[in-house]
């Protein structure tokens, strides 16, 4: 699968961001957990690579299963709004 520039920005910062789970990625873009397990490796420095594994290793928020029954959404307020997998401006 080739992704654009603009939509490997995106799943990177869906990948960062703690409450969207990687079946929310999966959803928009087709990629399983390794996928972007194996993207972020590619993509990020090494530093920001190890950060990155330590911060989502074990999180609750990232995996829906995991999740308690109180969190419904995959995005937090402040996200932007994302149309048929277009990132538009917010107002």
């Amino acid at each position: 699968m080739s992704l654009t520039d603009q939509e490997i920005d995106r799943i990177i910062e869906m990948a960062w961001e703690d409450r969207t789970p990687f079946e929310a990625i999966h959803f928009q873009f087709n990629l399983s957990e390794q996928d972007v397990i194996d993207l972020m490796r590619r993509e990020l420095k090494e530093k920001s690579w190890k950060r990155w594994r330590k911060r989502v290793q074990g999180r609750k928020t990232k995996h829906v299963k995991l999740r308690s029954d109180g969190v419904q959404r995959h995005k937090s307020s402040r996200q932007k709004q994302i149309t048929g997998n277009r990132i538009s401006k917010r107002t």
